[in-house]
């Protein structure tokens, strides 16, 4: 890859230093072209050739193939999605569930991968047990001690969030298999920013989205659905898009992931995270992590051990220190061009260092922070 190619492709780097796109990410010029040239082309030629639903399902047909791709997955276990939320939403909105069930989750995951399970322990009275984490650390034996025959979902992050630690996706999969209970993976931290393969992880469901680390548009979510994991699901939401045939009263769901979709739904978005896929496969997924490793020790380098929250060995480009007023450093760093957030979870400020940024960007936040050696 050439990260000065990649750099000049993205508009907003001309105004700021960012270091956000673990929230989400600038928008390459290709990947909004594509989504505007699918705006025109939806709405200005379709209606004059074979129509704008063919048009549109042609959109979905390639995203799906383009994440398959991405994820050594099979086009059938891809579902498309608006976020790795909305993903997440469908398979606990898809499941049966019953009193005395139990959710294990860590008490690491973004708002999005809990709040699901807290209402389901509102309104289907599950159990959720919360196994806690050393900064993000995940031990496996601490998960498999609260495993049992009542565990029916393992809920969690392949990076979290608030340390950009990776956790240990394929041992805790393993685990929750012995006992028969399902795995639910939220990648959106992963995807893009590593090579991800899902058969690697053997987890049954993996939820991510296009607009962090794959530099792609909002609304481009999608989730995977492991062969055979989607006859655990009963969708309860229903449309033309999730059936495999509407007999009068009679329906049939389609057999893979593709039953979680529902209807009408913009192409544009999905247009775009083919392109930032594609040029992300271009550039070269491990290319792109090889320069994110090599920048993020660059910064840890920068940084003093009792500030740095993250792991000093790399594990992703999040970024986490410890600063004494974290929103007021947030404001001071954005006066200078300096695009970071806090996380309030863990009140902290982190900067998240993609391929497209320069040691000279890490120079800045740590000088702006007040952090320098």
């Amino acid at each position: 890859m050439n990260p000065s190619e990649l750099r000049a492709s993205i508009p907003a780097l001309d105004e700021v230093v960012y270091l956000n796109t673990g929230a989400s990410a600038p928008l390459p010029r290709p990947v909004a072209e594509r989504v505007q040239q699918c705006v025109e082309g939806h709405g200005y030629e379709s209606p004059t050739g074979d129509g704008m639903y063919q048009y549109a399902f042609d959109a979905y047909d390639e995203a799906r193939e383009a994440v398959a791709g991405l994820l050594n997955a099979e086009e059938s276990e891809i579902a498309l999605t608006q976020s790795t939320t909305d993903s997440i939403n469908r398979i606990a909105c898809a499941s049966e569930w019953e009193p005395g069930d139990v959710i294990v989750t860590t008490d690491v995951e973004h708002p999005s991968g809990e709040l699901p399970w807290r209402r389901l322990a509102d309104i289907r009275g599950v159990e959720v047990r919360m196994v806690e984490t050393d900064r993000g650390r995940l031990d496996p034996d601490d998960v498999a001690d609260v495993l049992d025959d009542d565990v029916r979902l393992v809920s969690l992050s392949a990076t979290d969030w608030e340390y950009g630690r990776r956790l240990p996706v394929s041992a805790v999969t393993d685990l929750a298999h012995d006992v028969d209970a399902r795995v639910l993976v939220d990648a959106v931290q992963a995807v893009g920013q590593r090579p991800v393969d899902v058969r690697e992880w053997g987890a049954d469901f993996v939820a991510a989205a296009g607009h962090k680390w794959l530099l792609g548009p909002w609304g481009g979510g999608f989730l995977y659905v492991r062969d055979g994991a989607e006859e655990w699901l009963t969708p309860r939401q229903i449309g033309y898009r999730g059936l495999a045939e509407v007999d009068g009263a009679e329906y049939e769901y389609k057999p893979g992931a593709q039953r979680l979709e529902v209807a009408t739904a913009n192409p544009a978005p999905y247009a775009g995270l083919t392109e930032a896929i594609e040029r992300a496969r271009s550039d070269g997924v491990d290319a792109r992590a090889a320069r994110i490793e090599e920048l993020t020790d660059y910064l840890k380098s920068r940084l003093d051990g009792d500030r740095l929250l993250s792991p000093r060995s790399f594990h992703s480009g999040l970024v986490t220190v410890a600063v004494d007023d974290p929103e007021g450093v947030v404001d001071r760093l954005d006066d200078r061009g300096v695009k970071v957030r806090v996380i309030p979870s863990i009140d902290c400020v982190r900067a998240s260092v993609h391929a497209f940024n320069t040691r000279g960007d890490l120079d800045r936040f740590v000088e702006g922070a007040g952090l320098a050696d």
